[in-house]
């Protein structure tokens, strides 16, 4: 039986050793293929800006990943995941560069390059947020809400009250004024909608909503218009004329008031309609 045994060990020593070389050959063979073994950092990333001014951002993305894990400490991590998050923004995959951002907060809070980050954020949601609007055609908006909206106003915030030296402070500004016009915009269309469908009480709290958070929002004027009516079809008469001693105070020349709310085929974000 000890013969046997050793006699079966000598025959599987053989298959033990090809098996073995088999698995190293291929291991060498998917390294071979590996064009950036051995590359230095600085050329990795070369490579990958390289491939990023070209507008091959998921190639970009591949070799800034290959970094990060190559040298996962110090600045070339960090760069490689500034570069990966703003690379899913061209690529317009806001959840990958929203969370490409989120991780990079969380792991750095007090980098050098935090207010860029923040307007990075800021940029992929503004940007969602044009995307969703040209995507909007002629379809109802009042099911819908403004969340990206809120969160590129957000971001945009952090830049203009953390880092008012920031280059990216004064560009942080001035979306942040075209997002407040924006949402206020679109609550109004939200309170026009519920009001032309005889949904009073709905409409009356969107208008409310609208003077109490964009009180200088040009869209106010509209608010304060439909609160006014909503009040007048809930037979709430002071209510109405509170509403409408601060709508003629503050709009004396409206055109609301003269034309009313008609069925207009104005969107909230044509604001410049």
């Amino acid at each position: 039986m000890v013969h046997l045994m050793k006699r079966w060990s000598d025959l599987c020593k053989p298959l033990v050793v090809l098996a073995l070389a088999t698995a190293l050959a291929a291991c060498g063979s998917t390294n071979s293929g590996d064009q950036t073994l051995g590359w230095s950092p600085d050329k990795l990333y070369a490579e990958g800006k390289d491939e990023m001014r070209s507008g091959r951002y998921d190639a970009a993305i591949k070799l800034f990943e290959k970094l990060e894990s190559r040298y996962p400490f110090g600045r070339w991590a960090q760069q490689a995941q500034i570069e990966t998050a703003y690379a899913h923004y061209k690529q317009a995959e806001r959840a990958q560069a929203l969370a490409a951002t989120d991780r990079f907060l969380k792991l750095y809070p007090n980098h050098p390059a935090l207010d860029y980050i923040y307007y990075l954020r800021g940029l992929i949601s503004f940007n969602e947020q044009q995307g969703w609007l040209a995507r909007l055609g002629g379809q109802d908006l009042a099911e819908r809400d403004l969340d990206a909206a809120r969160e590129a106003f957000d971001a945009f915030n952090q830049v203009v009250t953390r880092f008012p030296q920031s280059k990216y402070a004064p560009d942080s500004e001035a979306r942040m004024k075209y997002l407040v016009n924006s949402m206020a915009s679109g609550e109004v269309h939200i309170a026009r909608y519920y009001y032309l469908r005889n949904a009073f009480v709905a409409s009356a709290n969107r208008a409310q909503n609208v003077i109490r958070k964009y009180p200088q929002a040009p869209a106010t004027e509209e608010a304060l218009y439909i609160l006014m009516m909503s009040y007048e079809k809930l037979g709430l008469p002071d209510l109405r004329s509170d509403a409408e001693r601060v709508f003629r105070l503050n709009f004396p020349d409206s055109t609301i008031a003269r034309t009313g709310l008609g069925n207009s085929d104005r969107r909230w974000w044509q604001v410049w309609r």
